[in-house]
């Protein structure tokens, strides 16, 4: 809990200060005097008193959000001798750039953790497929599990190098969300072999329920959820039905009754649907210890997993898979940076229009419970997960604000751009009703994504 607390409070402290100190860095050398830089709301917490600038530095007690306030007319009298460092007396060009900074120091944020994950190095997944699952793409389209990808490409597009798993998992989410279809390039086995390439028609998702959100249900839709593992058992409960029934860590499973089983993924998916109805289904496994072949008769454990029934056996199933390090030279890292955060971007976008309009469930906003939750597993992880998660909310972060709402910078962006078209000022009485209508849809969106993040974690 307290990692958790204090890894949401790390993320949450580097966005805010990146993001303020974007406006206050071009405000600053544009030449408009700031009266204080702020990192939380609320009562004062610290201060440190205004430096030969006339910049105070303060931090608030309530960490959701922060501000830099500079001298503006409109907010009270300015010295007629400081009025040319007034913010509303600069031209539309720097106010849109003092504006603007905001968002995108927080895009320039993630171009910069991408790139230092990508200096580091990061132990990931080999891109081994498991078995697909029944009635999938994947396994219509004739994988068989165990093929190693090489190389991918969308369309009639020349193949690209595939690094990891989590690299084609990225791929396959983003052809499918375009409505493309991809080629796979596959080596028949682990030590080689013939190659061999075939399609996945990820096109045909377009328009279905499981392509309108980038989570589990799009690659299970597709078949290629998780990369292959050994049919071998982990840790198993005290006193589950794994250990009632005899069964030990190490042990690799042959077979279920007359079924072979090929992979980790095969037996798992078969332990959830060894149940009818809400009964147990008995099954003689085979299985390899050491030097021997034996047979043990597993009574699974049912359990309720929203309106189903699925069988448990209190063990973890899988070795774990076979991985490898992937690390970028200071020149291709920067660019993968780039690119990952321009990819991010463009996803956010495109699932934000959908939610818009319509073609995406509203479930898919997250709010602070869930970024809380998600920055103590990535912080447990290690440090490159940790850098990744916090790259990805800074891309969310800088996207969110250059939308055109009131109330964010994008809807500050938006004005501007009324004013450089007309050559008017957005009237008094029109920015109050936009800013009250940005205040209100704000909450709105704030409240579903707090109820989603209850439901998810809570639920």
């Amino acid at each position: 809990m307290l990692q958790t607390l204090l890894a949401f409070l790390l993320t949450i402290g580097v966005l805010i200060a990146v993001h303020e100190y974007g406006h206050y860095k071009v405000a600053r050398l544009c030449g408009v005097r700031v009266l204080r830089f702020s990192i939380g709301m609320g009562k004062v917490l610290w201060r440190r008193q205004p430096d030969a600038q006339g910049t105070e530095f303060v931090i608030g007690a309530f960490p959701i959000g922060g501000y830099v306030k500079m001298l503006d007319e409109r907010e009270g009298p300015v010295d007629a001798s400081l009025r040319h460092q007034a913010f509303n007396t600069q031209p539309l060009r720097v106010r849109a750039a003092i504006v603007a900074a905001g968002p995108l120091a927080n895009l320039l944020l993630a171009v910069l953790v991408y790139a230092a994950v990508a200096w580091m190095g990061v132990q990931e997944p080999r891109a081994i497929l498991a078995t697909p699952m029944p009635g999938s793409l994947a396994q219509l389209a004739g994988v068989q599990g165990g093929e190693s990808v090489q190389a991918t490409a969308l369309a009639d597009e020349p193949l690209q190098a595939l690094r990891s798993f989590e690299e084609l998992r990225w791929r396959l989410i983003q052809a499918a969300l375009n409505g493309q279809d991809i080629r796979l390039a596959l080596d028949a086995s682990e030590d080689g072999g013939a190659r061999r390439t075939l399609t996945l028609p990820l096109a045909q998702l377009q328009g279905s329920d499981e392509v309108q959100s980038a989570d589990a249900a799009l690659l299970r839709k597709i078949g290629i959820t998780a990369p292959w593992t050994a049919p071998v058992l982990g840790d198993l409960t005290p006193g589950g039905a794994g250990e009632r029934a005899g069964l030990l860590k190490g042990d690799r499973v042959l077979a279920l009754g007359d079924t072979l089983v090929a992979d980790g993924r095969q037996l798992r998916d078969a332990i959830r649907a060894s149940v009818q109805g809400d009964q147990p289904w008995a099954q003689d496994w085979r299985l390899q210890r050491g030097a021997q072949t034996l047979s043990v008769r597993v009574v699974p454990e049912v359990r309720a997993e929203g309106p189903a029934w699925v069988g448990r056996i209190g063990a973890y199933v899988g070795a774990p898979p076979a991985m490898t390090l992937v690390r970028y030279g200071p020149l291709d890292g920067l660019w993968h940076g780039m690119q990952h955060t321009w990819e991010v971007c463009a996803l956010t976008l495109r699932m934000m229009g959908k939610m818009l309009l319509g073609q995406a469930p509203l479930k898919n906003l997250s709010g602070p419970l869930t970024i809380a939750d998600y920055a103590g597993k990535s912080a447990s992880i290690g440090l490159a997960a940790f850098l990744s998660f916090l790259a990805l909310v800074s891309v969310s972060l800088g996207v969110l604000n250059l939308l055109p709402l009131p109330v964010l910078d994008g809807g500050h962006l938006m004005y501007y751009l009324w004013e450089g078209v007309t050559g008017r000022t957005v009237s008094e009485a029109w920015m109050e009703r936009l800013q009250r209508s940005g205040i209100a849809l704000l909450l709105v969106m704030m409240s579903i994504a707090v109820f989603n993040d209850v439901t998810r974690l809570f639920g």
